[in-house]
């Protein structure tokens, strides 16, 4: 499979994050129509300020399970098919705690072109317990649904414990067959260590994306890096709970291109 942006871009990926979804602890009710909606802005923030993708997380349905019930599944599924059906960039899944195997079910069939995948090989321990890595059932899936899904495996993933190193990881999980990784900080907008870039890709041999604590401070540290998975500094005053603020998605994304334009020259003149 391949990564839906061209190699070299360093796509930037914002991240839209559902409010509580339905029969979740923190849902206000009312259904999916609200959801959708937000969802719906976000997207058009994102599109308005520059950003190559976007990747839906429930993020308000904590506490998570391990994996998703089934009305998770299918309420994701709607607002994902709802957006699919108006994007203008690459749309993902990451279905949390860590299902990817839901996450490939709803990309494959609400028209999404990724999945990222929270625990994709090894073991995390994490506020959930310990979750299991689900490799051979993402891709027993996807080969079953027939789909082109890419797959984006975190490393050391944000809010866990790992008992291995970085390099260890990527290495283990490069053997299982994802398209890229990621690798983030210890928890939601934490920065990532711009030297586990380089660490991962070494080990690897795949794509590493950043996927947390990327501001329009801190990007040029992760000049190694194949791309942006953001969250927290797209939305409005760099809150989590508010919606994306285009502004801010176009800075950002002014930044990645600044070094976009400086890795051409440097070639150039090389």
């Amino acid at each position: 499979m391949t990564l839906p942006w061209p190699p070299g871009g360093r796509p930037l990926v914002g991240v839209i994050h559902l409010p509580p979804l339905p029969g979740t602890p923190r849902s206000p009710g009312g259904g999916l129509d609200p959801i959708i909606e937000r969802a719906r802005a976000d997207l058009a923030a994102l599109e308005a300020g520059g950003a190559d993708g976007a990747i839906v997380e429930n993020f308000g349905d904590a506490p998570f399970r391990k994996r998703a019930d089934p009305v998770t599944v299918a309420a994701m599924a709607i607002v994902v098919h709802e957006l699919a059906r108006e994007a203008r960039i690459p749309l993902g899944v990451n279905v949390l705690r860590s299902d990817g195997p839901a996450a490939v079910a709803i990309a494959s069939l609400a028209g999404a072109a990724f999945i990222r995948a929270n625990v994709f090989a090894g073991v995390a321990f994490t506020d959930q317990g310990v979750i299991e890595g689900e490799a051979r059932a993402i891709l027993d899936l996807r080969r079953a649904l027939g789909t082109e899904v890419a797959v984006l495996a975190d490393v050391h993933v944000k809010h866990a414990v790992h008992l291995d190193t970085l390099e260890a990881a990527a290495r283990d999980a490069a053997r299982n067959g994802p398209d890229a990784l990621i690798v983030t900080g210890g928890g939601t907008g934490e920065a990532a260590d711009p030297g586990g870039v380089e660490a991962a890709r070494a080990a690897s041999g795949l794509p590493v994306f950043v996927g947390s604590g990327i501001r329009p401070e801190n990007l040029s540290l992760f000049s190694k890096a194949d791309g942006f998975i953001v969250g927290t500094a797209l939305k409005v005053g760099g809150e989590v709970a508010y919606p994306v603020d285009p502004d801010r998605v176009k800075e950002l994304v002014a930044v990645r291109d600044s070094l976009l334009q400086r890795d051409s020259l440097l070639q150039a003149e090389g």
